[in-house]
Formats: C-alpha cells, structure tokens, sequence
C-alpha cells in the first residue's frame, strides 16, 4: 500500500511539473504570429522524466524559420527557470511538417481563420 501511495505521488508531482512546463512554453511566441508556440501546434511532445528532467519535441512553422536558432533556447530557458526541473532537453523536428490544422481552435480564432 506504501509504495502505491508513493507512485500516486509521484505521479502527481510528474503531472504538476508538466502543468508548469505548458505554462512556461505557453510565454513562447513567433515573433511574427501574435500566438504562443503551444497554441500554435508546435509542440509535438513533452515529457517529464524521472529526477525532474524534461523533454520537448518541436516543430517550427517552417524549415527556414527565420526565428529558428531563438524559439527552441527560449524554450530551454523558459523550462530551465521552473523551480525543480533540472535537465531540459528540446529538440527540433520537421516530421510530420507543420500545417495550421494543427493549430488550437484559440489559435485559429485568434488568427481568423474561424
């Protein structure tokens, strides 16, 4: 019963963690969209290991990205300032390439195209 009640535990601070992590991505914006990067469909994945160390799988709009080498280090720095997270991983991918079904129903408010 102890050690159920430690994974439960576990899991809720697993699950806080992510919580703050969406937040911190959610302060992420393409300086040329008025939209956070969440929002926006760009994150792919998010995972919160063991020992608090986090990793994010991203896209960007597009390939030549001129915002390519900011968004993912602010990224990084955003997850590195939550108190407790100790190692921040982000990488980059283009598969599947970005479209704007991927976009929040927010978002796509937001931008007009509802």
């Amino acid at each position: 019963m102890k050690e159920e009640n430690q994974t439960d535990v576990q899991q809720t601070e697993i699950t806080n963690l992510r919580e703050k992590v969406i937040n911190a991505i959610k302060s992420v914006y393409d300086p040329e969209i008025p939209v956070d990067i969440y929002e926006l469909g760009l994150i792919y994945e998010i995972n919160v290991y063991p020992i608090n160390n986090v990793y994010v799988l991203m896209t960007l709009t597009s390939p030549s990205c001129p915002s390519a080498e900011v968004i993912p280090g602010e990224v990084e720095q955003k997850i590195k300032a939550i108190e407790g997270v100790n190692d921040v991983k982000v990488e980059i991918t283009f598969d599947p390439p970005y479209s704007q079904d991927m976009m929040s129903e927010a978002a796509k408010l937001e931008l007009g195209f509802l």
